[in-house]
């Protein structure tokens, strides 16, 4: 019952900004604040702007894992077309064996920065037990025998195969390959209007570096940062 009581407090808004502050304080989380203020909210998981969503946006979730919660839901309130995109074979096999709403689609396909094969590799947990739902392309010792190919896209050739030409939010999870993947989306000539993205900056080599260049550079595209998470590591951008 203690143990149980803790996760949950642990997952409190009030305690994770606390984390997050002495994590900062120690380097080992970002400093960053917000550069504009808009009408923001929270919905599974994630924050954004429900202004200009409606019947006709387009949205592209990266990253299934083991829930669609957020992609449901804007579903439900905005009517927007969902486009979801996880290669990982937990996240095949649960929306296979799912009754899912006619405006989400789902394909197993990787994004990264070129067209191509991937290799992805079990996410060790804190236990070290290899995950049989995150997936990353960092392998460790561990799991480097465990390896899956699958096939990958880059963000530019998804929108012509689905004949989009404007995206107007863009989720992405992907557990450290988010880099990769924003180099090639600032090349893209489709640009999200909205970008939310967790970074994995602690999983990789100068991840705090990594992260605070990719921003750098996705400002320079004209993204402005509009929410930060309670953990300070998922960020959501507006395109100005």
């Amino acid at each position: 019952m203690a143990i149980a009581a803790w996760k949950r407090f642990e997952k409190t808004p009030g305690w994770q900004r606390k984390k997050r502050f002495l994590k900062r304080l120690t380097g080992k989380e970002l400093r960053l604040k917000i550069d504009f203020n808009v009408p923001t909210i929270k919905d599974g998981g994630w924050w954004f702007t429900p202004e200009q969503l409606n019947s006709q946006s387009i949205v592209y979730s990266l990253g299934v894992g083991d829930e669609i919660n957020f992609d449901l839901s804007i579903i439900k309130k905005y009517g927007v077309e969902v486009f979801a995109f996880d290669p990982t074979p937990s996240s095949v096999d649960m929306l296979d064996s799912s009754k899912l709403p006619d405006k989400f689609h789902f394909k197993p396909w990787a994004i990264t920065a070129k067209d191509g094969s991937l290799k992805f590799y079990p996410r060790l947990k804190k236990d070290g037990t290899k995950s049989d739902v995150m997936f990353t392309m960092i392998p460790e010792k561990e799991t480097i025998d465990d390896a899956i190919e699958v096939p990958a896209f880059s963000l530019s050739s998804i929108a012509a195969k689905l004949e989009h030409d404007h995206i107007d939010l863009l989720k992405m999870d992907i557990e450290g390959a988010e880099y990769e993947v924003l180099e090639g989306l600032l090349e893209s000539p489709v640009l999200p209007v909205q970008l939310l993205v967790e970074f994995h900056h602690r999983f990789v080599e100068n991840g705090l570096e990594r992260t605070y260049e990719i921003i750098s550079r996705l400002r320079e595209k004209g993204y402005r940062i509009i929410a930060i998470s309670e953990i300070g590591r998922e960020i959501s951008f507006l395109r100005q």
